[in-house]
């Protein structure tokens, strides 16, 4: 799952266990910058510091991007914690200022959204915040649509923006 020379040499993979201090790190230095360190928000999820070992059961992946052998970034997918048995959960998209802007953002929601795929599920949800502007243009780009409230119970309550997409192939073609 290598990145072309264009996008700057970064790697996608699957996270393991020595990822877990970096992206503890990571996630505990870029949601502030957001400001996104207080209480309702993912960076006191008590996954954070074992990231691997929490998207280890089914239907659940998180990926990392690395860069010159560093962990930069990460994101996964799990199934929507108080949603339906379709709906997944884009969670943990993370990256550090060095990655951002390279194209890693894209690829690595392609991936996400693959595996959501694989998984058999036919919705995908991601709540955010304000300020979170480039995440929030990438969701857009991706194929998600704003929705006016929040879904399941992540308990971040903090974040005010929410986005869905379909992820199911149509099952009917109407003419225009």
């Amino acid at each position: 799952m290598s990145s072309s020379p264009s996008e700057h040499k970064f790697q996608i993979r699957l996270i393991e266990a020595r990822d877990d201090p970096a992206l503890a790190a990571i996630i505990r230095t870029v949601m502030p910058e957001f400001g996104a360190g207080g209480k309702g928000f993912a960076i006191h999820d008590p996954e954070v510091d074992g990231m691997s070992q929490a998207y280890s059961p089914s239907r659940c992946d998180y990926f990392v991007v690395e860069r010159e052998g560093r962990v930069e970034g990460g994101g996964g997918v799990a199934p929507l914690e108080g949603g339906d048995a379709d709906t997944c959960e884009l969670r943990k998209m993370y990256f550090l200022p060095s990655l951002r802007g390279l194209g890693a953002g894209r690829a690595l929601m392609q991936q996400c959204l693959d595996r959501a795929r694989k998984f058999d599920f036919h919705r995908c949800y991601i709540e955010t915040l304000t300020g979170m502007d480039a995440a929030a243009a990438l969701y857009r780009k991706s194929g998600f649509s704003p929705i006016a409230a929040p879904l399941g119970n992540t308990g971040h309550g903090g974040c005010n923006r929410f986005y869905l997409m379909d992820l199911a192939p149509p099952t009917h073609h109407q003419a225009g």
